[in-house]
């Protein structure tokens, strides 16, 4: 795996959302907040806040077990870190996996047909998305953490797509998409990559912490940057919003 290029976490976050924002969290927020997703400035502060409590408001509770210490990257996938990648065990993934987690064993059990028939549907998806990525231009991100280059990686978001590619072609999976990886010596504590009771224990205390998400509220993110907003309701800074871009 190369690294290309070191990446903020702004710009990782702004790639994240974008994957994201076609879910149902955010309909009341995409006419507000569209451009601001799909033209990302990331020299905008204000800009990175806002995306940064929209991601949380789905994916706080993974954002938080990285370690603080991770650093992001651009990375190019070459052959050998096929064997090095893997997805991470949850739903569907359990069941086609049937233990073995690495990304190629997974692809293997989906092109030869062993897996069970409660998961065809799911699987179905997957080989759809590969036609299709046969035929289509994809530049969309996908996020791997890991402790370095050289040991296992974990798909932190992609997992439909990178099968799927790489149900296609090791070509197709390897040049189609950017990938950022996030890299901390510390990787071993966050449950996304090492599942474990004491990993579990403590994504279960910082859920229960964070039932009400501080930073996915916009009301609370927008005064920093807007000093003359009230802080009391979302709706009250998205008005604000309107008000100002129609002047």
């Amino acid at each position: 795996m190369k690294r290309l290029r070191r990446v903020s976490e702004a710009e990782v976050i702004a790639e994240f959302l974008k994957n994201e924002f076609y879910r149902q969290e955010f309909h009341r927020d995409r006419e507000q907040f569209e451009r601001l997703v799909l033209e990302a400035d990331l020299s905008n502060e204000r800009e990175n806040a806002i995306r940064r409590a929209l991601l949380f408001r789905r994916r706080g509770h993974m954002w938080r077990e990285l370690p603080r210490d991770t650093q992001w990257w651009q990375v190019r996938i070459k052959a050998p870190d096929l064997q090095l990648i893997r997805v991470f065990p949850r739903a569907d993934w359990r069941k086609v996996a049937q233990g073995n987690f690495q990304l190629k064993h997974i692809v293997e059990t989906i092109r030869d047909g062993r897996f069970s028939p409660n998961v065809r549907e799911f699987v179905t998806v997957i080989q759809s998305l590969s036609y299709r990525l046969r035929l289509e231009y994809d530049n969309s991100s996908v996020l791997l953490i890991g402790i370095d280059e050289h040991r296992p990686i974990t798909i932190l978001e992609g997992n439909h797509r990178l099968t799927a590619a790489l149900l296609a072609s090791p070509a197709i999976l390897q040049n189609r998409f950017r990938v950022m990886a996030g890299f901390s010596p510390r990787m071993n504590d966050s449950c996304w990559y090492e599942t474990n009771i004491p990993n579990l224990w403590r994504y279960g205390l910082n859920r229960l912490r964070n039932i009400y998400d501080r930073e996915a509220d916009l009301a609370r993110v927008l005064p920093q940057f807007d000093p003359v907003l009230p802080a009391a309701s979302a709706e009250a800074a998205v008005t604000h919003k309107a008000a100002t871009e129609q002047k």
